[in-house]
């Protein structure tokens, strides 16, 4: 009766085993065959961070949305906007941007010194991280791009995502934190 019981015991943490190398082996997969794509649109609903700016906020004044995108399927969204000051409310942020927009018209079009992420979700484990990875490295390449900062709620939880994914702490605000991740 032991043997049979240890038997069964063991056969089900052998079968568990193939279920974990399984589900990890899934993971990899998506992050493996991921891309960074631009985006027209986004469902703004599934912002956890700035659901109240629209989509003509998000894509006016040469600011972009970014996403993760697997098989078809968008995994993870990042939205920029592109300045030569650092902002420290959604409002500075407009202003920023709309100014930088405007005096690229004499610059060859460069908008802006500084890109500023100010909203990141995800809907798949990982994603986030991987996006901040990805337009990490979208940005580098650019040759007017010189700094990638955060312009993120008062939150731990931004704060624990920036810092962890290596990102330095810049400066704390009456509303937000900014964040920036070198270059």
């Amino acid at each position: 009766m032991l043997k049979k019981n240890n038997s069964v015991i063991l056969n089900k943490v052998e079968k568990s085993r193939r279920d974990i190398k399984h589900k990890i082996q899934n993971f990899f997969d998506w992050i493996k065959g991921a891309e960074i794509v631009e985006l027209k649109e986004c469902d703004i609903k599934k912002d956890p961070v700035r659901p109240e700016l629209d989509i003509e906020f998000r894509t006016s004044y040469g600011r972009k949305i970014y996403g993760v995108k697997y098989k078809g399927e968008i995994y993870a969204v990042m939205c920029f906007a592109f300045t030569n000051r650092i902002p420290t409310t959604v409002h500075e942020l407009d202003l920023f941007s709309r100014d930088a927009f405007l005096q690229s018209a004499t610059r060859d079009q460069k908008i802006g010194r500084i890109a500023i992420a100010y909203t990141v979700w995800s809907n798949k484990k990982g994603g986030g991280k991987l996006i901040v990875k990805e337009v990490f490295k979208l940005i580098k390449k650019t040759n007017h791009l010189n700094r990638l900062i955060t312009l993120s709620p008062l939150t731990d939880m931004a704060r624990n995502f920036h810092l962890k994914n290596g990102a330095i702490e810049v400066q704390v605000n009456e509303e937000t934190q900014n964040f920036e991740y070198k270059l």
